[in-house]
């Protein structure tokens, strides 16, 4: 089955000195790295953890929604 394409947010974090990735579309889902690129290496690695851990209890996986407030259009 292939990965759902989940939205990934990164950011640096002052308190932990280091960036922070998480995906909002799976709850607790969120890594800690030194760059950038690290942070993401990471949450790739929690988010197939997650996942592989939802369809081993029955949990549902969620479809992909959450989308950045820049790509949203006004009506």
């Amino acid at each position: 089955m292939k990965t759902p394409s989940y939205h990934i947010n990164i950011f640096f974090s002052a308190e932990d000195r280091g960036f922070v990735a998480d995906i909002p579309d799976l709850r607790y889902c969120s890594a800690f790295g030194s760059t950038p690129q690290e942070a993401l290496a990471e949450v790739v690695r929690a988010r197939d953890a997650w996942l592989s851990a939802a369809k081993r209890v029955g949990k549902s996986i969620p479809k992909p929604r959450y989308r950045p407030a820049i790509y949203q259009v006004a009506k």
